[in-house]
């Protein structure tokens, strides 16, 4: 009996000595190291696990490091505004490590409050000196704050302190393009593609920011020359055609996209319609014939068709477009009741403008149905 109830009572020890030994360590488990140390291993869930069971009420907590893993995480799962608060939270209590404050930069670029970003950039200190993506993010930080000045002058500081880096350069060419300073903006760029080993990509880039600013010479001048310097490549072509069609010029920009066209069927409809905006209908008919989308194929041929007056040809189109499917599309309804209209087939006409319920092709199937309805009064005048 004695030996039974001393085996109990060293049973009833040994689980309470268990249960204190399981508190003990679990007092021992630093939770923050340990969300640190899940952060380290790029494990987002287990660090945010570890931080929600950090005792806050220990003295002596350490708030700022708990504010400033805080806000690694909140970078993490890309919540750049929780990310913002946690930081700023952390620079209350004290100063915070340069990185830190190029995390509570990159947080408010990316939440579009420029001032802060260019503060904290500025909290950084010389450690970020250094550091090419700091200058962007200034310069593009004071930009977007129309702050342009500073913004140039960062770049040509950047460019001072990296001068084997083209990139500020170049993002200082995009600058002056957006002021409208093309001649200056010009100047450089030649510069630049001279002094670096500009790819075709630089040029297309170039002449297309020209191009968008509305000075088609300069743009024209960069991407002929990149076309001269690069024959084949097809990106330099297709800028070098977009911006002969921002000047109107269709028939250089047709064979263009000719040229590519030969290689990449899916651009011979877009040579057709600049031959036809040239002036030559025939010509884009011919590589109309070439299309191998048929729905492309044969809603351009039906235009070219009724532009040329061969109504006949157009009319006959009917069954092709029923086969393809593309009779629910209300321009190719009112395209084919004209074509009908003007061969004489009033009924057939009648039916595609009674599909028509859009407003503009409304109005224009009313005055073909009046012109059908005095037709039909006094045949002789419509003959």
């Amino acid at each position: 009996m004695n030996k039974h109830i001393l085996s109990i009572l060293f049973l009833v020890l040994t689980l309470c000595n268990l249960s204190v030994s399981a508190k003990e360590i679990e007092d021992e488990v630093n939770y923050l190291e340990l969300a640190s140390l899940m952060l380290k291993d790029n494990n987002i869930e287990r660090a945010e696990i570890a931080l929600s069971q950090v005792d806050k009420d220990v003295e002596g907590f350490e708030w700022q490091r708990f504010h400033i893993i805080n806000g690694l995480l909140q970078v993490r799962k890309g919540d750049h505004q929780a990310a913002i608060d946690a930081f700023l939270a952390a620079k209350k209590l004290g100063e915070v490590d340069s990185v830190i404050n190029v995390y509570l930069a990159q947080s408010a670029f990316a939440t579009e409050q420029y001032q802060l970003a260019i503060n904290a950039l500025n909290d950084a200190g010389k450690a970020v000196e250094r550091i090419p993506s700091v200058y962007h993010m200034r310069g593009q930080a004071h930009w977007l704050l129309k702050e342009h000045e500073m913004a140039l002058a960062v770049m040509d500081q950047a460019s001072l302190i990296f001068p084997e880096d083209a990139s500020f350069s170049r993002r200082k060419i995009f600058y002056l393009i957006e002021l409208g300073l093309n001649s200056t903006a010009a100047e450089l760029g030649q510069k630049y593609l001279e002094q670096q080993q500009a790819e075709a990509s630089d040029y297309v880039a170039i002449g297309n920011a020209l191009r968008s600013s509305g000075n088609l010479i300069l743009a024209l001048r960069f991407l002929e020359r990149a076309q001269l310097i690069f024959p084949q490549n097809a990106d330099v072509s297709k800028a070098l055609a977009a911006t002969y069609i921002s000047n109107q010029s269709y028939d250089t920009a047709a064979n263009l996209v000719h040229r590519l066209a030969l290689t990449d069927n899916q651009l011979m409809s877009e040579a057709a319609e600049l031959y036809r905006r040239s002036g030559q209908r025939h010509l884009a008919l011919t590589l109309n014939s070439t299309i191998e989308n048929q729905e492309q194929k044969l809603k351009q041929r039906l235009g070219l068709l009724i532009e040329l007056e061969n109504y006949e040809q157009a009319a006959n189109m009917e069954d092709d477009i029923k086969r393809v499917r593309i009779d629910s599309d209300e321009n190719i309804l009112y395209a084919m009741a004209y074509a009908l209209f003007k061969v004489g087939d009033y009924p057939k006409a009648e039916r595609y403008l009674s599909r028509i319920t859009d407003t503009q092709l409304f109005q224009k199937a009313v005055e073909i149905r009046k012109i059908m309805a005095d037709c039909a009064d006094e045949a002789w005048r419509c003959q």
